[in-house]
């Protein structure tokens, strides 16, 4: 391979720093719309903060392979707008620089990038996603220790009731605890304390709940009056809910590797609906990395504006054009796994379409002297800017020569 000139490097820097940004963006704005609803779930299940990050980080390799694809769109289009609304673009088409040529460091980043989104959805995804279903079941099971609410009657089993009125040190050290034991033979037992601690066991499924300075009070039916007992330490068992073993990985399509995928496909006890399912799932995938070779040609096509123009409606219709195709991508998978469709049908078909159309509008933009393919949409686009700057610059005017009045 023939090392890189000093116009790739040029090129090549252009291109990083919008690609890494709009990259870092895509998937903070993806993180923090499910950070908010996953505060909601866990503050609803009384669970751990800490448990928050830990599913944040089992869903970042998806949101990942989302952004790639985001980040590679407009990395590359900003880097390429930007040398030609410079007119450098022009300068290196004069000296005989071709498209295909500019389009060298471009491909490197396509195919490094799309070797990096094929190993997160075929391989790194379905691990992520099922140690994610994982973590929300321990969450709703409590088997991660979930919090006892403060200032709220917790029901730990069948046979006991806690109240705790005050909670410091991230529940280490608790304040002023009420518990109410039922027993099997017909006892009772009352406990208040001034302060309290949890504290592990050689069993994990039993806790040692360790009080200071209280009361005990037992009624039972072979006592005729309660028996109360003053004590200034006092440690009480808490036998913990018995929690069923998470199920085995692959019950979903999306938590199966692409070998796996072609394993339950191809098997003879594989039903028909799961095998739709599965052969969906795993075109699905091909086609969301396949289209990465095919954006730094439309991302070419979108970046260079009309001459003494600055539109910057091919950035718009870029992020239409990629999240449109994901879009018809997700139906496509929902009609191939119920069957409606052949699912390599439902995925191939809408993947040609859209490369028919990048492969026209590169071709338009490269080898038609002038070409614009969304040279008709950008007339469209500023006909509405400059009625609409008209229409704002009347009604400030009317707004000034109202107050003037």
């Amino acid at each position: 391979m023939k090392p890189l000139s000093a116009t790739d490097r040029y090129i090549a820097k252009q291109i990083a720093i919008p690609l890494a940004s709009t990259l870092v963006i895509a998937a903070m704005l993806l993180v923090l719309d499910k950070m908010l609803r996953l505060f909601d779930f866990v503050a609803a299940q009384g669970g751990p903060v800490s448990v928050v990050w830990r599913m944040l980080a089992n869903m970042l390799p998806e949101y990942l392979s989302l952004g790639i694809p985001i980040g590679l769109m407009l990395g590359i289009l900003l880097g390429f707008r930007k040398l030609a609304l410079s007119s450098e673009l022009d300068v290196m088409r004069g000296v005989g620089l071709s498209p295909a040529r500019l389009l060298r460091v471009p491909y490197m980043y396509a195919i490094a990038l799309a070797a990096v989104n094929f190993a997160i959805v075929g391989f790194i995804q379905p691990y992520a996603r099922y140690a994610y279903e994982g973590l929300q079941y321990e969450l709703r099971s409590g088997a991660l220790g979930a919090s006892i609410k403060v200032g709220e009657f917790t029901n730990l089993g069948k046979q006991m009731t806690l109240r705790i009125e005050e909670s410091r040190d991230q529940g280490r050290d608790l304040h002023g605890i009420f518990v109410r034991v039922e027993q099997k033979s017909g006892q009772s037992l009352a406990v208040t304390a001034a302060r309290g601690t949890f504290l592990g066991t050689d069993d994990p499924d039993t806790i040692i709940l360790r009080l200071t300075d209280g009361v005990l009070v037992q009624r039972s039916d072979k006592l005729s009056s309660p028996r109360i007992l003053s004590f200034s330490g006092h440690d009480l068992p808490i036998d913990l809910p018995k929690i069923e073993n998470f199920r085995g990985r692959g019950d979903r399509d999306r938590e199966l590797t692409l070998p796996e995928l072609v394993q339950v496909g191809m098997a003879d006890k594989t039903d028909v609906m799961t095998r739709n399912e599965v052969r969906a799932n795993f075109h699905f995938r091909l086609v969301e990395v396949a289209m990465m070779f095919l954006l730094p040609l439309a991302a070419l096509a979108f970046a260079i504006p009309p001459k003494r123009s600055t539109s910057a409606l091919g950035v718009f219709l870029s992020i239409v054009f990629i999240v449109t195709y994901h879009k018809i991508n997700q139906y496509a998978e929902a009609m191939g796994a119920s069957g409606r469709i052949d699912p390599l049908l439902a995925l191939w078909v809408p993947f040609m379409a859209f490369a028919a159309l990048i492969l026209w509008m590169y071709h338009v933009i490269a080898h038609r002297p002038g070409g614009q393919p969304i040279g008709a949409l950008e007339a469209v686009f500023a006909k509405i800017t400059r009625w609409l700057s008209k229409w704002f610059r009347f009604g400030r005017q009317r707004l000034k020569h109202n107050v003037q009045m």
